[in-house]
């Protein structure tokens, strides 16, 4: 499987965020709506399936491997056509989707590095950074990466949050009463929220 390391925090500044983004990136691909419907693979967490329908690039199924801990977290993940055999065969275990995730993300590309500026329905907007590695990039280059763009995003290391915007949207569902349920500004913990 490929892997990344990566981060996610939530973002104050957005307008501040995508200058730095302008400035640094090496490529800008620009706007994408994607809505994740997030399925549970094992017990705690580690193994996810996500079903991808992207603006940009159509239809995809994410199974992917990632401790939910703070901090830089490597990812192993494999992209699946959503019509091919082991994707079927994946979703046939899953059962219903455990939530869907709407967000409107901005990409550049620094290097290797992808940067996203989230905008995330019913969470608010959030910074992740996913380093690629390859044949150029190995571990520490690609954790030196990293800290280096969160030290130009002011990013500090107490920010990062460990889980994914399925559990952090399941979280913020699960907080608020039923009738209330909809949009919310953050589903940060507070300690975390900018």
């Amino acid at each position: 499987m490929p892997r990344n390391l990566e981060i996610k925090a939530p973002l104050a500044d957005v307008a501040g965020a995508r200058r730095v983004a302008l400035r640094l990136a090496t490529a800008h691909p620009g706007l994408e709506v994607q809505v994740d419907k997030y399925y549970r693979l094992d017990a705690r967490g580690e193994e996810r399936l996500k079903h991808r329908r992207s603006s940009l690039h159509g239809a995809m199924l994410i199974h992917y491997r990632r401790p939910e801990a703070a901090g830089v977290r490597p990812s192993d993940y494999q992209l699946l056509d959503p019509e091919g055999a082991q994707a079927r065969a994946l979703l046939a275990d899953c059962g219903e989707p455990l939530l869907t995730v709407r967000k409107r993300r901005e990409v550049f590309l620094v290097d290797n590095v992808r940067v996203h500026l989230d905008e995330v329905e019913g969470l608010g907007n959030f910074l992740e950074l996913e380093a690629m590695l390859d044949a150029t990039h190995d571990l520490e280059a690609c954790r030196e990466q990293v800290g280096r763009l969160m030290r130009e995003f002011g990013i500090e290391e107490s920010a990062l949050l460990a889980a994914s915007y399925s559990d952090l949207l399941r979280a913020a569902q699960q907080e608020e009463p039923a009738p209330h349920r909809g949009l919310r500004s953050s589903a940060v913990p507070p300690h975390h929220r900018p």
